[in-house]
């Protein structure tokens, strides 16, 4: 009887080139899509989880090597040597502006750190989480309490910590068996949506800037604000909505040093209510403006 197979690059949407950032944007974006609690879709269970197997094998640097190397027959190497898996170990608790995901309810934590059938001490199993922040505390630093199957430990994180980076923590994973050393815990980093700041790709930032229709036409120099404080924007004359002024340096952390771009974006507010003067210079402009929108 032929063995079933599951092209898992082609369930994620991923190349097999695929990296391990690559892996988990595209696994983190369709666990949303999908998530049983979040579309009534017949089929999104069945999806969710295939998505989970998915991301459970290629996440993973050893399973991957032999799903690659081994095609459809790949079962039968991990039958051979399974991992244990660990389920509801932590809690979930977020502190301020900080939370941190545990288990299998979206991202299911991945156990590896796969211990020898052998006698004597085992070293424990590593284990991985989701730690939410958002922008702003990724950017400062900081620190976190976290509850772990009872246990409080405290996590500092470094200022411009990325998303998508790991934070280790040793000796905080599970338990070591006869003697034997605990496992390591690691944290990775996830960005929350900003109410107010948009990601443009791994380091870039995108921010509305409202501004009058007087503004826009004669320019004018405003406050923006950014995720490390307000600055100064010049805004030039002729401005229309959606013209983008870079502000370089304020947006993400890159992974080679160094910081992104964040982009202020013209929005052109006009008043919902006008006053009898204003309604008369409104008027009086556009008897007197030579601008036709549907032919600039």
């Amino acid at each position: 009887m032929p063995l079933s197979y599951t092209d898992y690059y082609e369930v994620l949407g991923v190349p097999r080139d695929a990296d391990q950032d690559a892996i988990r944007r595209a696994y983190r974006k369709l666990a949303r899509e999908y998530h049983p609690d979040r579309t009534s879709d017949s089929d999104a269970e069945e999806r969710f989880k295939e998505l989970g197997e998915a991301y459970e094998v290629l996440s993973d640097a050893e399973k991957r090597e032999r799903y690659d190397r081994l095609g459809a027959r790949w079962r039968e190497a991990e039958r051979e040597a399974p991992e244990e898996r660990f389920e509801d170990f932590f809690t979930q608790q977020g502190f301020g502006d900080s939370h941190v995901e545990f288990g299998e309810d979206l991202f299911e934590a991945l156990f590896g750190s796969r211990a020898a059938r052998a006698d004597g001490p085992l070293r424990g199993h590593d284990r991985e989480a989701l730690l939410e922040l958002s922008i702003e505390d990724a950017l400062a630093g900081g620190r976190r309490r976290l509850t772990l199957d009872g246990r409080e430990v405290s996590v500092n994180f470094p200022a411009g910590v990325r998303d998508g980076q790991r934070i280790r923590l040793a000796g905080q994973g599970g338990e070591g068996r006869g003697g034997g050393p605990p496992g390591d815990l690691f944290l990775r980093v996830a960005l929350k949506p900003h109410p107010r700041f948009r990601r443009r790709g791994d380091d870039g930032l995108d921010v509305d800037l409202p501004i009058t229709p007087s503004q826009a036409a004669l320019g004018t120099t405003l406050s923006v604000e950014t995720p490390t404080g307000a600055a100064r924007v010049r805004v030039p004359a002729g401005s229309s909505s959606g013209r983008r002024l870079r502000l370089r340096g304020r947006g993400l952390p890159k992974r080679g040093g160094g910081s992104g771009d964040l982009h202020a974006i013209v929005k052109i507010v006009v008043p919902k209510e006008l006053s009898d003067r204003e309604r008369e210079l409104y008027e009086q402009l556009a008897e007197t403006t030579s601008l036709d929108p549907q032919e600039a």
